[in-house]
């Protein structure tokens, strides 16, 4: 890099261009929409058969196309940003030099030397002539003494000060060089495959390319405004409003995951995150799947009865020990991945609106948040808090439960809007028996569940407030009652399905008013009386409370399923009432009526 150019370049050129490219971004982000909830909408409600099918999986893989254009404008612009920033500073410090010499009678080449006038040291007689002098940048502490003692020794006061105005625009020369050689090869590696389809390598490679970009724009990023730590949801909401729209692009380029993470932001910034973060994660968990080599036979043949027990294969067990374990997470995480697209894929089906991710990672037992419907604007909300056995693998079965409510709940909201939100934010219990039992992991949970619903009001865009229901099922309704043991459980009514006990042995006690705690415990559902011991609320008499005794004061709600699972089956009453209560049309539910006598619990 010379001063010529350096002096000749515009860094609000690139930055122009980085708006070009983040307007191109929000342009196949607003098409993907399109495609996903209008157009594929449209066909499903409409058209069926081989052709439909057919037309979906092609507009779906249009869709992924423009999701992969978003994507990579995304860092493109930032990187560009990140450049031009870097080149800003240079080109500062090198025009900063340059004013400096000339108000101090010096003179700049085109080639970055320095010259100096004439002049003598005080005490002197005989002027000193001028001269020119070229700098070097970054000396070591031996050249550098070197040079003060060339200075102190020079009978020309100015060589001094001209050598170092001609350091400074070595310096500044030198750190453009380094720009340019360092953004170089990451903005080449932003270059997409010249073909049409948007392959699992393809989004993996978003991946490296946005370590990339991170690594190369460290000083740009740390220029951007970070947000709170340990913020709450409205100092999150705060922050991200205050952010220029090229600052909230830059984040949400490069710290998708963070950004997806925090509650108070808007529903539709988070979604936008975790959708980049889900469609690198499924490309990485199918690229490694693919790796494993096919599982062996795991036992040995035995014939005619030759040995007296079956014998395992020693190539299992090598095979297992090393691939075991690790495909057991990876298909489990795919497995949940693929979940959530089929309800992606879902939106226009009996009405269901779009889908929001609110929260994703496949780290531990995987983490999930999906909405119908945008709750910033929802007029009723509904956040389901599922249990035991609950993981990023098992997560359709969940999110399948919400989409039931929010139909039921709809039909009966009067023309209001519905949001129902499966929240899995925690680690549930995986064992029944070994891990259950144990209350640390609704106490662990009920922090991040009051943090998310909090961020529900830090993100609300609707004038008015919403009507919030929190729904558990077994053990989520622990966790429900430790949130509300914990804080401030941010409800307005609290529904309980198949409850092992929430901590505490009064309704009052869930932070929402009089008459607002539904209860619901079906026929053959033996979770709630072997849960009685370990999460009923002790009334400090020496009785365990649960919500299905009638002193705990829960609305008994009418319930037609059986077992533990069924509360939220189509076309029940059990899951009508729950409908009713999200709807806001709690004095329509259908109660069991309560005994004229009862003693405390049963």
């Amino acid at each position: 890099m010379d001063l010529a150019t350096l002096n000749a370049l515009k860094p609000e050129e690139y930055e122009g261009a980085a708006d070009g490219y983040r307007a191109t971004g929000e342009m196949a982000s607003a098409a993907k929409d399109t495609i996903d909830n209008q157009v594929c909408a449209g066909v499903r409600n409409q058209l069926e058969g081989k052709a439909a099918t057919a037309a979906l999986q092609e507009l779906r893989n249009l869709s992924e196309n423009f999701h992969y254009v978003q994507v990579e404008c995304g860092l493109i612009s930032t990187a560009l940003n990140g450049f031009a920033f870097d080149m800003a500073v240079a080109k500062r410090r090198l025009e900063t030099a340059i004013e400096d010499a000339h108000a101090d009678g010096c003179t700049v080449g085109s080639d970055g030397s320095v010259s100096y006038p004439a002049g003598k040291k005080p005490g002197e007689e005989k002027m000193a002539d001028g001269g020119t002098v070229t700098g070097s940048a970054g000396g070591s502490p031996t050249s550098d003494a070197l040079e003060r003692q060339a200075m102190n020794i020079h009978p020309n006061p100015n060589y001094g000060k001209a050598m170092g105005y001609a350091n400074r625009i070595a310096d500044a020369l030198e750190e453009a060089t380094d720009a340019d050689a360092k953004w170089a090869p990451k903005l080449r590696a932003l270059k997409a495959d010249d073909d049409l389809v948007v392959s699992k390598r393809d989004w993996a490679d978003t991946q490296s390319d946005l370590g990339g970009v991170r690594e190369a724009g460290k000083d740009y990023l740390d220029s951007l405004p970070e947000p709170p730590k340990d913020g709450s949801p409205k100092d999150n909401a705060a922050w991200w409003k205050g952010l220029s729209a090229e600052e909230q692009a830059s984040h949400l380029a490069l710290n998708a995951t963070a950004v997806g993470a925090l509650d108070g932001l808007p529903a539709e910034t988070r979604d936008e995150a975790n959708r980049m973060v889900l469609a690198q994660s499924r490309a990485h968990v199918e690229l490694e799947l693919a790796k494993i080599p096919p599982e062996p036979t795991r036992y040995s043949p035995n014939p005619n009865g030759t040995y007296p027990a079956v014998i395992q294969n020693a190539s299992w067990t090598k095979w297992n020990e090393k691939y075991g374990e690790r495909l057991a997470q990876l298909t489990k995480s795919q497995d949940g991945m693929k979940s959530i697209q089929e309800r992606f894929d879902a939106t226009g089906t009996k009405g269901l609106p779009e889908a929001y991710l609110l929260g994703f990672s496949t780290d531990g037992n995987g983490r999930a948040i999906v909405a119908n419907g945008n709750p910033d604007t929802a007029d009723h909300q509904a956040v389901y808090v599922p249990g035991t056995t609950s993981n990023l693998g098992s997560v359709g079965g969940d999110i399948n439960r919400m989409a039931n409510m929010w139909r039921v709940a709809t039909d009966e909201a009067d023309g209001a809007s519905v949001s129902t939100i499966t929240w899995l934010g925690y680690d549930a219990p995986q064992s029944i028996v070994k891990d259950s039992p144990f209350s640390h992991y609704a106490n662990d949970g009920a922090p991040a569940y009051n943090r998310f619903l909090d961020g529900l009001d830090a993100s609300r865009t609707a004038e008015s407030d919403p009507h919030r229901t929190a729904i558990g099922h077994s053990y989520g309704t622990t966790l429900i009652g430790s949130a509300a043991r914990q804080g401030e459980l941010n409800a307005d009514e609290v529904i309980l399905a198949g409850s092992p006990g929430v901590q505490v042995s009064k309704a009052e006690q869930l932070d929402v008013p009089k008459g607002h705690v539904w209860n619901q415990e079906a026929d053959g559902d033996a979770v709630p009386d072997i849960g009685r011991f370990g999460h009923g609320g002790n009334d400090r008499d020496g009785v365990w409370l649960i919500p299905s005794d009638p002193v705990f004061g829960a609305n008994q709600m009418t319930t037609d399923t059986s077992g533990h699972s069924d509360y939220w089956k189509e076309n029940t009453q059990s899951l009508r009432n729950q409908g009713l209560v999200v709807a806001g049309h709690g004095d329509e539910v259908k109660l069991e009526p309560v005994p004229s006598a009862y003693t405390r619990g049963r």
